[in-house]
């Protein structure tokens, strides 16, 4: 038996709940952008943030109560560890007959309408897939007077696009993995959430903040697009407060779209770039993504390290090994060690550095003068291979080494040597 549909709260929160045929979606995206499909696949949070602030700019505010993604391990779970990294809960569909059909969709259907008679009472459902055998589940919902949005990556049938409430097209989708807001997924305009009435203000002074002036006077003068961790790291140098929510903006991708009209930030392609309105366009950015800075913010959305670049890290441990000898402190050492990579134009945020610190703690590294920064990079590199095992990310040898010279700066040398 399922509850009518109530209506959101007063404060336009809604309940919902997404379900991602994974094998459909991939495949259609293959089919149309093999880069877009390896984002779909790897950063999944990426694109349902997306869909959440589009949500947001017509006023409502989605919860995602459930997450849960279907996929055939025996093809696709190399991807798993992505998904559990966004919150999915990841369910094997393996194939059950010859013809290779999985089980994606009895699982699928029999997990949504066990939903739909929760005591949960789920407003909307979110089904990823241009399947039409979900034609009938979505009529389903409807007829429960909740709320359907349909994400397709191919053709659709008719039907099935009919009975939804929302269809977002493999056009808009592919504009969501692009990093590019799309105007069909605006609903309206924005409106402040319950609640947030005190926090416009402290929101309006980090737009005006001397981060802001700094970075607006950096892009105005770069000759071209900036990649977005150089110009997050001037405004972290500036003011470190804003590593916690961005100034209330939440992501730097708001933030920094918001200080200026004529600033504009695109996530993809890899690692993200920052450019004038007014001088430049999304036309000048790289066609092709850098496969190293690929690489490194998977990794880095895997294990949560810090998405630096080479230098920094190196910057960070030699400057650790040397700062080693003033102090042994934890809070000192990482300020100290923060302020001198400032100065020595390699700016990194006090957290990157107690991030690195915590990690030679997790591995035993007991931090006393006369450590070599060498030594420091490889108790480094050990901590956060062993977090991408962890993590069940199987490396090859070339991405092993990628991964040493990356996060090691260059120190770590090779297994096992010094």
């Amino acid at each position: 038996m399922t509850v009518p549909f109530v209506g959101a709260t007063s404060s336009n929160r809604v309940r919902a709940a997404i379900f991602v045929d994974f094998d459909n979606v991939y495949i259609g995206l293959k089919s149309l952008d093999p880069s877009a499909a390896e984002r779909f696949a790897t950063d999944p949070g990426q694109w349902l943030d997306a869909i959440t602030q589009a949500d947001e700019a017509g006023g409502k505010h989605v919860r995602f109560l459930i997450r849960n993604c279907y996929l055939n391990p025996t093809v696709y779970a190399k991807y798993r560890t992505y998904w559990t990294r966004a919150g999915f809960r990841v369910i094997d569909c393996p194939s059950l007959t010859q013809q290779g059909k999985s089980s994606t969709d009895i699982n699928l259907v029999l997990d949504a309408v066990d939903v739909l008679a929760g005591a949960a009472h789920v407003e909307e459902f979110f089904i990823a897939s241009d399947d039409a055998d979900f034609t009938s589940l979505v009529q389903r919902f409807r007829a429960a007077d909740r709320r359907t949005t349909v994400i397709v990556a191919g053709p659709v049938a008719a039907a099935y696009r009919q009975m939804a409430d929302t269809v977002i097209q493999s056009h808009d989708f592919l504009a969501l993995l692009s990093g590019v807001a799309s105007t069909a997924l605006a609903v309206g305009p924005a409106r402040p959430r319950a609640g947030d009435t005190a926090k416009p203000a402290a929101k309006k002074a980090s737009l005006a903040s001397s981060a802001a002036v700094a970075v607006r006077e950096m892009v105005k003068a770069a000759e071209g697009p900036i990649k977005s961790a150089v110009v997050a790291q001037r405004a972290l140098s500036v003011d470190p407060t804003l590593s916690s929510d961005w100034g209330g903006q939440g992501k730097f991708g708001t933030w920094i779209t918001r200080i200026d009209d004529g600033i504009q930030f695109a996530p993809i392609p890899s690692p993200g770039w920052v450019w004038d309105a007014k001088r430049f366009s999304q036309g000048d950015l790289p066609m092709v993504e850098d496969p190293d800075a690929s690489f490194q913010n998977q990794i880095a959305r895997v294990t949560d390290i810090p998405a630096l670049s080479a230098v920094q890290y190196r910057q960070i441990l030699v400057t650790l090994a040397d700062k080693l000898a003033e102090t042994t402190n934890r809070s000192e050492l990482a300020k100290l060690v923060r302020d001198e990579c400032l100065a020595s134009d390699v700016p990194v945020a006090r957290s990157s550095v107690n991030y690195v610190i915590q990690g030679l703690i997790y591995a035993k590294v007991t931090l006393v003068s006369g450590l070599s920064s060498a030594e420091l990079a490889r108790a480094w590199v050990g901590h956060v291979e062993g977090m991408c095992r962890v993590a069940g990310l199987q490396l090859d040898k070339g991405e092993a080494a990628k991964l040493r010279a990356w996060t090691g700066g260059g120190l770590a040398g090779q297994p096992g040597k010094g």
